[in-house]
């Protein structure tokens, strides 16, 4: 009889009863559901980031661009009347223009023309100096700014075109 109690105790303690399996899907159900909007937030901030350092990085590069015009440090290239100085499109600060006073040598900007994250395009909005600042319409007198051509909100409510 001790013998029966012992055999029928080993066989109640072996394993995990179906309630139990369905206990502990439920709670890992639950735990993975509220990290997957942690994720996506997580996902979207990190875009946002790559996006202010794009467009801090393409803007830098125009600065430059003009701060070198401006001190006749660009040779061969013929600055046109109404493009203050600008580049007339982005893709000079990346093929680069030539340097005064170093035949060959070229001056770049950009080692290349980022991409939005936002829109995973390499396609950015731009303003030329004689634009509105809020101009969506891009006039191509130069390259005065940039923006995302993205139509969507950022965490903190503001538009991403709007940065």
């Amino acid at each position: 009889m001790k013998r029966d109690n012992r055999v029928r105790q080993a066989q109640q303690e072996w394993g995990f009863t179906y309630i139990e399996l369905v206990i502990a899907t439920m709670l890992l159900a639950i735990l993975a559901s509220a990290i997957i909007p942690v994720a996506q937030v997580s996902n979207k901030r990190s875009k946002e980031m790559e996006l202010r350092r794009s467009l801090r990085m393409m803007r830098a590069a125009i600065d430059e661009y003009k701060r070198a015009v401006d001190l006749g440090m660009i040779g061969g290239v013929d600055i046109e009347l109404g493009s203050e100085g600008y580049p007339k499109e982005l893709e000079v600060l990346v093929e680069g223009v030539e340097q005064v006073g170093t035949p060959g040598k070229k001056l770049k900007f950009l080692r290349r023309i980022p991409i939005d994250p936002m829109t995973n395009s390499d396609e950015w909005g731009q303003r030329s100096y004689q634009d509105e600042h809020d101009s969506r319409f891009f006039g191509g007198q130069n390259v005065y700014d940039v923006y995302s051509k993205s139509t969507g909100t950022a965490l903190d409510g503001s538009k991403y075109r709007d940065w």
